[in-house]
């Protein structure tokens, strides 16, 4: 209890002395999983609505890859990403491995098939004959697609807080393909794995804290949107 409370305490040091590592951890954190949920969420919608509304050859194996990418090891994730942008790798030339950018990609591909399971599901759900009766008032292919998600907006910010909750937590993909690298890809998963490995318990508790809290805003924000939305 001790080490927790000692956390809580250093958690509010780090930040009202506005601790510049910290900040920039948290900041790293929240800026490389905001845009890893952005890019998945707008491929994730269209790539979900499409597969939904289509009937094709190797539909039903293409469903069950997605739900089973819904429970990818994230470490496996970081394996592959790993493999293709070392040096060696099909896409080494682009020198990414070990930027921030290597850890969006890989947690895009973490968060993709959670979207689109979500997207999927989602439009399944709607009745047929909603989508006929939109298509026959003369609507395009486009302004279906809008219709329907704004028809799903609310399972879809479930699908946005799933898809963010699962990248900014996992911590094995962005240790492989980030390195860990001070002021340069260390984000607060990979940081709490290193301040325990040091045996500083009250650092590594005052981080867990701070992700916390950054999970506890952003899906409040998003619930606060989604209660909005809810059909009155």
């Amino acid at each position: 209890m001790d080490l927790i409370f000692q956390g809580f305490v250093q958690a509010f040091q780090l930040l009202l002395q506005g601790d510049r590592e910290v900040i920039n951890i948290a900041l790293l954190s929240l800026g490389v999983s905001l845009c890893a949920t952005a890019i998945s969420l707008f491929v994730g919608i269209i790539l979900g609505v499409a597969i939904a509304l289509n009937q094709f050859t190797g539909r039903r194996f293409l469903v069950s890859l997605i739900n089973a990418g819904m429970g990818a090891p994230p470490v496996v994730v970081g394996l592959i990403v790993s493999v293709f942008l070392w040096r060696n790798g099909p896409l080494g030339l682009f020198h990414l491995m070990y930027t921030p950018w290597a850890m969006i990609i890989a947690q895009c591909i973490i968060s993709l098939p959670i979207i689109m399971g979500f997207t999927l599901a989602s439009i399944q759900n709607i009745d047929p004959k909603l989508r006929l009766q939109i298509l026959a008032l003369g609507a395009s292919r486009w302004q279906l697609l809008w219709l329907l998600v704004k028809d799903t907006r609310l399972p879809l910010l479930a699908a946005v807080m799933a898809g963010f909750g699962s990248i900014i937590s996992e911590v094995g993909a962005s240790m492989m393909v980030g390195g860990n690298i001070t002021d340069q890809t260390r984000v607060l998963t990979t940081a709490i794995v290193m301040e325990n490995s040091k045996g500083d318990f009250g650092m590594a508790i005052a981080l867990g804290i701070i992700l916390m809290a950054l999970v506890y805003v952003v899906n409040l924000m998003l619930t606060g949107v989604q209660q909005q939305s809810r059909p009155r």
